[in-house]
Protein backbone atom coordinates (compact mmCIF):
# COMPACT_ATOMS: atom_id res chain seq x y z
CA UNK A 1 0.00 0.00 0.00
CA UNK A 2 1.39 3.82 -0.49
CA UNK A 3 0.57 6.94 1.72
CA UNK A 4 -0.06 9.68 0.22
CA UNK A 5 2.10 12.17 1.53
CA UNK A 6 -0.14 15.64 0.37
CA UNK A 7 -2.94 14.05 3.02
CA UNK A 8 -0.90 13.34 5.82
CA UNK A 9 -1.41 16.65 8.51
CA UNK A 10 0.81 18.56 9.85
CA UNK A 11 2.86 18.30 13.12
CA UNK A 12 0.56 17.23 16.04
CA UNK A 13 -1.12 19.59 18.83
CA UNK A 14 -1.51 18.62 21.67
CA UNK A 15 -4.87 19.21 21.88
CA UNK A 16 -5.43 16.79 18.67
CA UNK A 17 -3.15 13.81 20.01
CA UNK A 18 -5.54 13.88 23.21
CA UNK A 19 -8.39 14.24 21.07
CA UNK A 20 -7.11 11.05 19.50
CA UNK A 21 -6.50 9.55 22.97
CA UNK A 22 -9.91 10.32 23.92
CA UNK A 23 -11.26 8.03 20.94
CA UNK A 24 -8.95 5.33 21.58
CA UNK A 25 -9.28 5.04 25.25
CA UNK A 26 -14.10 5.55 25.04
CA UNK A 27 -13.34 2.27 23.05
CA UNK A 28 -13.29 -0.21 25.50
CA UNK A 29 -10.76 -2.98 24.26
CA UNK A 30 -11.02 -6.01 26.86
CA UNK A 31 -8.57 -8.92 25.67
CA UNK A 32 -11.18 -11.21 26.81
CA UNK A 33 -14.05 -9.72 24.97
CA UNK A 34 -13.64 -10.75 20.94
CA UNK A 35 -16.71 -7.93 20.11
CA UNK A 36 -14.89 -4.85 22.13
CA UNK A 37 -11.69 -5.97 20.62
CA UNK A 38 -13.17 -6.44 16.85
CA UNK A 39 -14.40 -2.78 17.53
CA UNK A 40 -11.00 -0.97 19.13
CA UNK A 41 -9.50 -2.50 16.09
CA UNK A 42 -12.08 0.06 13.97
CA UNK A 43 -11.30 2.49 15.55
CA UNK A 44 -7.56 2.51 16.05
CA UNK A 45 -8.14 1.56 11.51
CA UNK A 46 -9.15 4.48 11.30
CA UNK A 47 -6.75 6.78 13.36
CA UNK A 48 -4.17 5.31 10.93
CA UNK A 49 -5.85 5.45 8.09
CA UNK A 50 -6.21 9.37 8.51
CA UNK A 51 -2.54 10.00 9.79
CA UNK A 52 -0.81 7.87 7.30
CA UNK A 53 -3.06 8.12 4.53
CA UNK A 54 -3.44 4.36 3.83
CA UNK A 55 -6.21 1.94 5.26
CA UNK A 56 -4.52 -1.84 6.88
CA UNK A 57 -5.10 -4.98 6.51
CA UNK A 58 -7.37 -6.52 9.06
CA UNK A 59 -6.05 -9.80 10.30
CA UNK A 60 -8.93 -12.09 12.51
CA UNK A 61 -7.53 -15.14 13.84
CA UNK A 62 -9.21 -17.36 16.54
CA UNK A 63 -11.80 -14.10 16.51
CA UNK A 64 -8.54 -11.76 17.63
CA UNK A 65 -8.61 -8.66 15.45
CA UNK A 66 -5.25 -7.56 14.30
CA UNK A 67 -4.08 -4.40 11.96
CA UNK A 68 -1.22 -4.05 9.64
CA UNK A 69 0.14 -1.76 7.42
CA UNK A 70 3.10 -2.35 5.10
CA UNK A 71 4.75 0.38 2.82
CA UNK A 72 7.50 -1.01 0.45
CA UNK A 73 9.71 -3.52 1.88
CA UNK A 74 9.69 -2.86 5.08
CA UNK A 75 13.02 -2.44 7.29
CA UNK A 76 11.45 -0.98 10.46
CA UNK A 77 9.22 -2.26 12.16
CA UNK A 78 6.74 -0.57 14.87
CA UNK A 79 4.71 -2.50 16.88
CA UNK A 80 1.74 -2.13 19.27
CA UNK A 81 -1.37 -3.17 20.92
CA UNK A 82 -4.82 -1.95 20.96
CA UNK A 83 -6.16 -4.72 23.86
CA UNK A 84 -6.29 -3.62 27.63
CA UNK A 85 -6.68 -6.00 31.26
CA UNK A 86 -9.63 -3.65 32.17
CA UNK A 87 -12.97 -5.35 31.41
CA UNK A 88 -15.71 -3.94 29.19
CA UNK A 89 -17.72 -1.13 31.67
CA UNK A 90 -14.48 0.04 33.54
CA UNK A 91 -15.49 3.89 31.89
CA UNK A 92 -18.55 3.69 34.35
CA UNK A 93 -15.64 4.34 37.15
CA UNK A 94 -12.66 5.11 35.30
CA UNK A 95 -13.70 7.96 32.83
CA UNK A 96 -11.54 9.60 30.44
CA UNK A 97 -10.40 12.74 31.79
CA UNK A 98 -7.70 14.97 31.36
CA UNK A 99 -6.83 17.02 34.33
CA UNK A 100 -3.45 19.21 35.06
CA UNK A 101 -1.59 17.72 32.72
CA UNK A 102 -2.65 13.89 33.18
CA UNK A 103 -4.97 11.86 31.20
CA UNK A 104 -6.69 9.24 32.91
CA UNK A 105 -8.94 5.96 31.74
CA UNK A 106 -8.59 2.59 31.13
CA UNK A 107 -5.51 1.83 28.73
CA UNK A 108 -4.26 5.30 28.61
CA UNK A 109 -1.00 4.66 29.27
CA UNK A 110 -0.74 1.02 28.44
CA UNK A 111 -0.72 1.27 25.50
CA UNK A 112 -3.38 3.67 23.50
CA UNK A 113 -1.02 6.90 24.26
CA UNK A 114 1.92 4.74 22.68
CA UNK A 115 -0.51 4.34 19.70
CA UNK A 116 -1.54 7.90 19.22
CA UNK A 117 2.34 8.89 19.86
CA UNK A 118 3.00 6.51 16.67
CA UNK A 119 0.82 6.79 14.59
CA UNK A 120 1.30 10.88 14.87
CA UNK A 121 5.19 10.49 14.38
CA UNK A 122 4.70 8.30 10.93
CA UNK A 123 2.75 11.46 9.47
CA UNK A 124 5.50 13.40 10.74
CA UNK A 125 7.96 11.26 7.51
CA UNK A 126 8.07 12.75 4.09
CA UNK A 127 7.80 9.03 3.75
CA UNK A 128 6.97 5.65 5.09
CA UNK A 129 8.58 3.58 2.36
CA UNK A 130 10.31 0.63 4.49
CA UNK A 131 8.16 0.57 7.60
CA UNK A 132 5.50 -1.74 8.86
CA UNK A 133 3.64 -1.73 11.41
CA UNK A 134 1.59 -4.13 13.55
CA UNK A 135 -0.80 -3.48 16.28
CA UNK A 136 -2.40 -6.57 18.26
CA UNK A 137 -5.21 -7.21 19.64
CA UNK A 138 -3.97 -10.60 22.26
CA UNK A 139 -0.70 -9.06 23.94
CA UNK A 140 -1.83 -8.66 27.62
CA UNK A 141 -3.36 -12.19 27.52
CA UNK A 142 0.07 -13.75 25.94
CA UNK A 143 -0.39 -13.13 22.30
CA UNK A 144 -1.39 -16.72 21.36
CA UNK A 145 -3.09 -15.48 18.22
CA UNK A 146 -0.93 -12.55 17.17
CA UNK A 147 3.06 -14.71 17.79
CA UNK A 148 2.95 -15.65 14.45
CA UNK A 149 2.56 -12.27 12.63
CA UNK A 150 4.91 -10.62 15.13
CA UNK A 151 7.54 -12.88 14.10
CA UNK A 152 7.23 -13.18 10.55
CA UNK A 153 7.33 -9.22 10.65
CA UNK A 154 10.39 -8.72 12.45
CA UNK A 155 12.56 -11.28 10.80
CA UNK A 156 11.96 -9.29 8.07
CA UNK A 157 13.44 -5.98 9.07
CA UNK A 158 16.17 -4.67 10.94
CA UNK A 159 14.86 -3.00 13.42
CA UNK A 160 11.67 -3.11 15.79
CA UNK A 161 10.45 -0.13 17.89
CA UNK A 162 8.03 -1.31 20.40
CA UNK A 163 5.51 1.77 21.27
CA UNK A 164 4.72 0.40 25.25
CA UNK A 165 4.86 2.40 27.95
CA UNK A 166 8.11 3.99 29.35
CA UNK A 167 9.00 3.30 32.54
CA UNK A 168 10.03 5.30 35.31
CA UNK A 169 10.90 8.85 33.93
CA UNK A 170 10.54 8.25 30.67
CA UNK A 171 13.33 5.26 30.52
CA UNK A 172 13.26 2.80 27.37
CA UNK A 173 13.13 -0.47 28.34
CA UNK A 174 16.50 -2.49 26.89
CA UNK A 175 15.83 -5.79 29.23
CA UNK A 176 13.07 -7.98 29.37
CA UNK A 177 12.60 -10.65 31.25
CA UNK A 178 11.43 -13.37 29.65
CA UNK A 179 8.18 -15.16 30.67
CA UNK A 180 6.69 -19.32 30.93
CA UNK A 181 3.49 -19.86 32.74
CA UNK A 182 2.50 -23.24 34.04
CA UNK A 183 -0.59 -25.46 35.40
CA UNK A 184 0.01 -27.53 37.82
CA UNK A 185 -2.68 -30.39 39.42
CA UNK A 186 -2.46 -32.48 41.89
CA UNK A 187 -4.55 -35.65 41.48
CA UNK A 188 -5.83 -37.63 44.89
CA UNK A 189 -8.34 -39.39 46.04
CA UNK A 190 -11.60 -38.00 47.58
CA UNK A 191 -12.89 -39.64 51.15
CA UNK A 192 -15.17 -38.81 53.75
CA UNK A 193 -13.18 -36.03 55.91
CA UNK A 194 -15.07 -37.82 59.36
CA UNK A 195 -15.46 -41.03 58.56
CA UNK A 196 -12.64 -42.93 56.59
CA UNK A 197 -9.98 -39.80 55.90
CA UNK A 198 -7.14 -42.40 55.80
CA UNK A 199 -8.77 -43.64 52.71
CA UNK A 200 -8.36 -40.85 50.99
CA UNK A 201 -4.85 -39.20 49.10
CA UNK A 202 -5.33 -35.30 50.01
CA UNK A 203 -4.29 -33.03 46.74
CA UNK A 204 -4.18 -30.15 48.76
CA UNK A 205 -1.49 -31.68 51.00
CA UNK A 206 -0.02 -32.53 48.37
CA UNK A 207 -0.27 -29.64 46.73
CA UNK A 208 1.45 -27.60 50.07
CA UNK A 209 4.49 -30.32 49.17
CA UNK A 210 4.84 -28.78 45.86
CA UNK A 211 4.85 -24.82 46.81
CA UNK A 212 7.71 -25.49 49.10
CA UNK A 213 9.38 -27.54 46.44
CA UNK A 214 8.52 -24.26 43.87
CA UNK A 215 10.18 -22.32 46.82
CA UNK A 216 13.79 -24.52 47.18
CA UNK A 217 13.78 -24.23 42.84
CA UNK A 218 14.34 -20.14 42.34
CA UNK A 219 18.33 -21.10 44.28
CA UNK A 220 18.41 -24.01 42.28
CA UNK A 221 18.06 -22.05 39.14
CA UNK A 222 20.02 -19.08 40.94
CA UNK A 223 22.88 -21.59 41.15
CA UNK A 224 23.29 -23.33 37.87
CA UNK A 225 22.33 -19.91 35.89
CA UNK A 226 23.13 -17.03 37.59
CA UNK A 227 20.57 -14.44 39.89
CA UNK A 228 17.60 -12.82 38.60
CA UNK A 229 14.35 -15.46 37.75
CA UNK A 230 11.32 -15.31 39.99
CA UNK A 231 8.94 -18.48 40.38
CA UNK A 232 5.97 -17.01 41.72
CA UNK A 233 3.22 -19.75 42.78
CA UNK A 234 -0.33 -17.18 41.91
CA UNK A 235 -4.28 -19.16 41.59
CA UNK A 236 -4.48 -22.02 43.64
CA UNK A 237 -7.84 -24.19 44.44
CA UNK A 238 -8.79 -27.15 45.65
CA UNK A 239 -11.09 -29.27 47.28
CA UNK A 240 -15.33 -29.71 46.76
CA UNK A 241 -17.02 -29.82 49.93
CA UNK A 242 -15.83 -28.90 53.54
CA UNK A 243 -16.32 -32.90 54.29
CA UNK A 244 -14.25 -34.55 51.43
CA UNK A 245 -10.22 -34.68 51.41
CA UNK A 246 -9.94 -33.05 47.93
CA UNK A 247 -9.28 -35.14 45.50
CA UNK A 248 -8.04 -32.61 42.81
CA UNK A 249 -5.57 -29.57 43.56
CA UNK A 250 -4.68 -26.64 41.15
CA UNK A 251 -1.89 -24.34 40.92
CA UNK A 252 -0.77 -21.87 38.30
CA UNK A 253 2.73 -20.84 38.51
CA UNK A 254 4.31 -17.29 36.56
CA UNK A 255 7.95 -17.50 36.07
CA UNK A 256 10.34 -14.99 34.92
CA UNK A 257 13.78 -15.18 33.64
CA UNK A 258 16.71 -13.44 32.66
CA UNK A 259 18.13 -15.62 30.02
CA UNK A 260 16.62 -18.71 27.74
CA UNK A 261 19.20 -21.07 29.95
CA UNK A 262 16.91 -20.05 33.06
CA UNK A 263 14.30 -20.44 31.38
CA UNK A 264 15.40 -23.86 30.07
CA UNK A 265 16.25 -24.63 33.44
CA UNK A 266 13.11 -23.93 35.20
CA UNK A 267 10.93 -25.97 32.36
CA UNK A 268 13.41 -29.21 33.09
CA UNK A 269 13.07 -28.65 37.05
CA UNK A 270 8.91 -28.25 36.87
CA UNK A 271 8.34 -31.51 34.80
CA UNK A 272 10.82 -33.33 36.94
CA UNK A 273 8.77 -32.58 40.25
CA UNK A 274 7.38 -35.78 42.37
CA UNK A 275 4.86 -35.84 44.59
CA UNK A 276 5.42 -36.89 48.03
CA UNK A 277 2.58 -39.31 48.64
CA UNK A 278 3.41 -42.13 46.86
CA UNK A 279 -0.62 -42.85 45.32
CA UNK A 280 -0.60 -39.26 44.54
CA UNK A 281 -0.13 -37.83 40.73
CA UNK A 282 1.08 -34.21 39.13
CA UNK A 283 0.46 -33.17 35.88
CA UNK A 284 2.27 -30.27 34.58
CA UNK A 285 1.09 -28.19 31.47
CA UNK A 286 2.19 -25.01 29.87
CA UNK A 287 5.88 -24.14 29.47
CA UNK A 288 8.02 -21.06 28.03
CA UNK A 289 6.00 -18.36 26.72
CA UNK A 290 7.95 -14.75 25.98
CA UNK A 291 12.10 -15.36 25.50
CA UNK A 292 13.80 -12.72 27.14
CA UNK A 293 14.98 -9.38 25.39
CA UNK A 294 18.33 -9.14 26.37
CA UNK A 295 21.00 -5.93 26.29
CA UNK A 296 22.53 -7.02 23.62
CA UNK A 297 19.37 -7.14 21.04
CA UNK A 298 19.13 -3.00 22.64
CA UNK A 299 22.22 -1.80 22.68
CA UNK A 300 23.14 -0.89 19.10
CA UNK A 301 19.33 0.76 18.77
CA UNK A 302 19.54 2.36 22.05
CA UNK A 303 23.00 4.04 21.44
CA UNK A 304 21.36 5.78 18.09
CA UNK A 305 18.01 6.30 20.10
CA UNK A 306 20.51 8.59 22.72
CA UNK A 307 22.02 10.10 19.77
CA UNK A 308 18.91 11.46 18.12
CA UNK A 309 17.06 12.79 21.20
CA UNK A 310 19.69 14.80 21.60
CA UNK A 311 19.15 16.27 18.50
CA UNK A 312 15.71 15.81 18.57
CA UNK A 313 16.09 18.27 21.68
CA UNK A 314 14.15 15.55 23.98
CA UNK A 315 17.49 15.61 26.05
CA UNK A 316 19.23 12.08 27.48
CA UNK A 317 17.69 8.55 27.60
CA UNK A 318 17.88 6.26 30.05
CA UNK A 319 17.20 2.91 30.01
CA UNK A 320 15.91 0.20 32.17
CA UNK A 321 15.25 -3.52 32.90
CA UNK A 322 12.09 -4.85 34.20
CA UNK A 323 10.70 -7.59 35.29
CA UNK A 324 7.17 -7.33 32.54
CA UNK A 325 7.13 -8.95 29.05
CA UNK A 326 6.07 -7.36 26.01
CA UNK A 327 5.70 -8.19 22.19
CA UNK A 328 9.44 -6.82 22.00
CA UNK A 329 10.48 -10.14 23.74
CA UNK A 330 9.18 -12.07 20.51
CA UNK A 331 11.34 -9.50 18.27
CA UNK A 332 14.32 -10.38 19.91
CA UNK A 333 13.67 -13.58 20.17
CA UNK A 334 13.78 -14.27 16.33
CA UNK A 335 16.82 -12.07 16.14
CA UNK A 336 15.42 -8.37 15.10
CA UNK A 337 17.35 -5.70 17.01
CA UNK A 338 14.33 -4.39 19.47
CA UNK A 339 14.04 -1.08 21.38
CA UNK A 340 11.01 -1.19 23.98
CA UNK A 341 9.46 1.16 26.02
CA UNK A 342 8.86 4.66 23.32
CA UNK A 343 5.39 5.26 24.05
CA UNK A 344 4.17 7.07 26.82
CA UNK A 345 5.60 8.49 30.03
CA UNK A 346 3.31 8.07 33.37
CA UNK A 347 2.62 5.67 35.82
CA UNK A 348 -0.34 2.78 36.86
CA UNK A 349 -0.37 0.12 33.78
CA UNK A 350 -3.17 -2.74 34.85
CA UNK A 351 -3.67 -0.47 38.00
CA UNK A 352 -6.50 2.50 39.10
CA UNK A 353 -3.59 4.79 39.14
CA UNK A 354 -2.89 4.72 35.49
CA UNK A 355 -2.26 7.84 33.72
CA UNK A 356 -0.16 9.80 31.21
CA UNK A 357 1.88 12.89 31.62
CA UNK A 358 0.20 14.92 28.65
CA UNK A 359 3.50 17.18 28.33
CA UNK A 360 5.83 14.16 27.34
CA UNK A 361 3.43 13.15 24.24
CA UNK A 362 4.43 15.34 21.92
CA UNK A 363 8.20 16.02 22.59
CA UNK A 364 8.38 11.96 22.38
CA UNK A 365 6.34 11.83 19.11
CA UNK A 366 8.58 14.40 17.45
CA UNK A 367 11.45 12.32 18.93
CA UNK A 368 10.17 8.44 17.12
CA UNK A 369 9.76 10.21 14.00
CA UNK A 370 13.29 11.31 14.00
CA UNK A 371 14.53 8.00 15.07
CA UNK A 372 12.41 6.21 12.53
CA UNK A 373 13.69 8.67 10.19
CA UNK A 374 17.37 7.95 10.75
CA UNK A 375 16.82 3.63 10.82
CA UNK A 376 15.27 4.47 7.35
Amino acid sequence: MQADPASRPAPPSLDAMLADLETLVTCESYSADLAAVARSAQVVADLGGRLLGARPETLVRDGVTHLRWSFGTPRVLLLGHHDTVWPTGTLTTHPFSVERGVARGPGVFDMKAGLVQMFHALALLPSLDGVCVLVTGDEEVGSDTSRELIEEAARGCGAALVLEASATGGALKTVRKGVSHYELTVHGRAAHSGLEPEKGVNAATELAHQLLALGEMSATVADRTGPGTTITPTVMSAGTTTNTVPARAELSVDVRVPTPAAQRTVDELMRALTPRHPEARIEVDGGPNRPPLDAGSSKDLFALACEVAVRSGLGPLQEASVGGASDGNYTAGVGCPTLDGLGAVGDGAHADHEHVVTAHMVPRTRFLADLVGALL
